[in-house]
């Protein structure tokens, strides 16, 4: 007997069908003697319509109420699959964050988890009873007041919920079947990996692949809690409960015995880039430009810094997303007397493209064959980054697809 925690995402929950498919696939796991907490996010397009409902009554609204408003999404599904599930004679139960209670900062829109006491979902487990849970949602302690963890926090909540009560695995189930060595859209010979270290996941999720979020992969490693990415999609009668899972397991690097040199290939068109010419090669200039940007609240990526030959002066580029960008040109020009630059040079038609794989920490040159088989193909590197399983690479977006499927053949990844 295993213990589980399942989580569904809004597509695996968008109607009563599915609902009722997802209540099939706990079944599965009940029947198979496992004890299991189901977390579920919204039906899917139900948040988005709440966020509207917010903007529609108040632009400028207080995120206290808009925490209240966009939690329910969750509620509503979690009650339904409760429903769902008692009608296939399955006990079940359905629970709000705060009612857990998932403990977080009072940073509504973006809260942070701070605490879950188990206790109440052990409680269920030893009376054969399923819990099923709101995902993306907590409470916050001092005020009393629902907080919302972020878009994606539904996975958050199911593998802080899983280490909370030492579950064997965490299943988070989507509309696809696993973690793949790059988009298959964009390259068709992508391949499912069997195993994925918890590093590598965490790169990639945060240089660009969509499966996952990131602060929730960093909860895994933390807490060393094995997740299976799996698909919702795939038939409740087809799968063995007593089997491992389909899917991609996302575990401690200890439990991969052969590391590929590349496991995956992430990228990102979501890229802006800012190059700030002839700026004074001097002690706090670096603070001067990007401190500005911190208090505006905008992330910075990859950075490259360039002094001239008399080192009298500096260029200094660096990257942002493309929801930033403008925000982030304004807040350098506001900034332009105390940096004193002579010019700010822009482009916003450009792709992060990244090579990840905990093997590169024992093989050299790994680096060296993409520069050159970029270089064959006609595309053009604007700026690197490195770090010690990965690098990136920012180049015209143009090119994106080229240099994905240049990379992805160079490292052997299209062989299955």
């Amino acid at each position: 007997m295993a213990r589980l925690v399942m989580k569904f995402g809004g597509s695996s929950v968008a109607d009563i069908d599915r609902i009722q498919n997802v209540a099939r696939h706990v079944k599965r796991e009940v029947d198979a003697g496992h004890q299991v907490a189901v977390v579920v996010s919204a039906m899917a397009g139900a948040t988005n319509k709440l966020v509207e409902f917010c903007r529609a009554a108040a632009v400028l609204h207080d995120q206290r109420e808009y925490d209240t408003v966009v939690a329910s999404g969750e509620q509503v599904t979690s009650g339904l699959l409760a429903i769902a599930l008692q009608a296939l004679g399955i006990p079940a139960r359905s629970w709000q964050g705060w009612q857990i209670p998932i403990v977080t900062s009072d940073q509504h829109g973006s809260a942070r988890i701070l605490d879950i006491d188990g206790s109440r979902l052990v409680a269920c487990f030893e009376a054969g009873q399923v819990a099923v849970i709101a995902g993306f949602q907590g409470i916050h302690k001092e005020t009393g007041r629902i907080t919302t963890l972020g878009r994606g926090g539904s996975d958050t909540s199911a593998v802080a919920l899983a280490a909370a009560v030492k579950a064997d695995r965490c299943d988070i189930y989507t509309d696809v079947d696993g973690v793949y060595t790059t988009d298959p859209r964009v390259v068709p010979k992508a391949r499912r990996l069997d195993k994925i270290a918890f590093e590598e996941m965490l790169e990639m999720a945060s240089l660009g692949a969509k499966v996952m979020q990131v602060r929730s992969i960093e909860l895994g490693m933390t807490h060393n809690v094995r997740i299976f990415v799996r698909s919702s999609f795939d038939k409740p009668e087809d799968i063995d409960p007593h089997r491992p899972p389909p899917g991609t397991l996302i575990c401690d690097e200890t439990e991969i015995m052969e590391h590929e040199v590349v496991t995956g290939i992430a990228f990102s068109r979501d890229e802006a880039q800012i190059a700030i010419r002839n700026v004074a090669d001097r002690p706090g200039i670096a603070a001067a430009i990007f401190g500005p940007l911190s208090d505006a609240n905008i992330n910075v990526d990859m950075i490259v810094q360039n002094v001239s030959p008399d080192g009298k002066t500096t260029d200094l580029t660096f990257t942002v997303t493309a929801a930033d960008f403008e925000r982030a040109k304004a807040t350098i020009e506001k900034a332009r007397d105390s940096i004193g630059f002579a010019r700010l040079d822009t482009a916003a038609e450009v792709s992060k493209v990244s090579v990840i794989g905990v093997g590169m920490r024992s093989h050299a040159g790994v680096a060296a064959s993409a520069f050159r088989a970029l270089a064959e193909r006609g595309v053009n590197i604007r700026a690197i980054t490195t770090s010690e399983i990965k690098f990136s690479l920012l180049i015209d977006a143009a090119f994106t697809e080229l240099a994905v499927r240049t990379l992805h053949s160079l490292y052997g990844l299209d062989k299955s």
